[in-house]
């Protein structure tokens, strides 16, 4: 099967940083589909194991953590789905990527794939879908319908992956979102998203929101910079707000007051934790992407995709991971096709 894969970690400008391979295709465990990958989306943990070191690895390693596609065959073990079947899932960052043909993925990690969009949107959606929704509604302590009514939810980095379906589940579930972006062109992509208030997160945040009417949130999604941001959203919360983080800090971060004084609740999300300690829980993954599945079909959320390059080769993989290094991307950027 046609893969893209990696032996050294190198500078994305390098021709050798990702290579075509020829891969022999794998056959399923028990809980395994065997899945002919018609699209697949880039991420930020795709650049970062992907990033400069200086070990090598003995046999070609395969990255790609989102895909849309079709089940060819299924394991004994794996229950609910047949050869035929469209799916979609983000997959488990221990195990090969979907870059490639023909991926193994557990079973309970998946979901059908929303039937009115095609491949490419669908492949957007699985690891940034996920983050999201964990972080809002299983770590954070807010009911995926009605926990955000009456709230206040301030999305820093709300033009990127996680931020674009963020601002949309919020929404859906009740919150008054105030979203940031730095650009008119994030600005616009953040209001199109469904967020009602967009402020800059490169200049002082407590006095746009206060332009706004907010002398304090209810929640923060600090989607961005961890270190950067954390004396400032410790002013900005309620007290017995919460904050959801996603990005490792990179320095040591200072959990007293504010955040004791305030009894302020700190969630971090990592959508790799299900798949990577084998939890007992980890077929949730599979139930939030049938649920959000139906959500899209009826029109209530909608795919984050902003550009499809064409087909999935090595050439196009590393102009995408060169784009989303350079930090400009907004949305997901998916690859479809071989």
């Amino acid at each position: 099967m046609k893969a893209v894969a990696l032996t050294r970690y190198l500078p994305i400008d390098d021709p050798q940083s990702l290579l075509d391979v020829e891969l022999p295709t794998p056959t399923p465990g028990a809980h395994d589909l065997l899945v002919r990958v018609e699209a697949v989306s880039v991420n930020p943990v795709d650049t970062k194991i992907r990033s400069p070191k200086p070990q090598v690895e003995a046999q070609p390693k395969v990255l790609g953590y989102d895909a849309a596609g079709v089940v060819e065959a299924v394991g004994a073990s794996a229950a609910g789905f047949q050869p035929g079947d469209r799916v979609y899932y983000a997959g488990d960052v221990t195990r090969s990527g979907s870059n490639a043909q023909f991926q193994l993925v557990d079973a309970r990690l998946v979901g059908h794939a929303p039937k009115s969009i095609g491949a490419a949107d669908a492949a957007a959606l699985p690891l940034t879908l996920l983050t999201a929704w964990e972080l809002l509604f299983q770590r954070m302590p807010f009911d995926s319908e009605h926990g955000g009514q009456g709230k206040s939810l301030l999305i820093i980095g709300g033009a990127g992956g996680v931020g674009s379906i963020a601002i949309q589940l919020a929404r859906r579930a009740g919150f008054t979102v105030i979203a940031s972006a730095s650009r008119d062109e994030t600005i616009d992509w953040c209001r199109s998203m469904g967020a009602p208030h967009v402020i800059n997160h490169r200049q002082p945040l407590a006095a746009q929101l206060q332009a706004l009417g907010f002398e304090q949130v209810d929640a923060v999604l600090n989607l961005a910079d961890t270190d950067h941001y954390w004396d400032a959203i410790g002013q900005l919360l309620a007290p017995q707000g919460h904050v959801g983080l996603i990005v490792e800090p990179v320095g040591a971060l200072k959990i007293g007051d504010p955040y004791k004084a305030k009894a302020i609740g700190i969630h971090w999300e990592m959508m790799f934790a299900r798949p990577r300690f084998k939890t007992a829980d980890q077929a949730e993954q599979g139930r939030i992407l049938e649920r959000v599945a139906g959500l899209i079909d009826a029109g209530e959320l909608r795919s984050t995709r902003t550009e499809t390059l064409a087909p999935i080769n090595a050439a196009n993989l590393r102009e995408a991971h060169r784009r989303l290094e350079s930090g400009s991307t907004i949305g997901k950027l998916a690859l479809a096709g071989w």
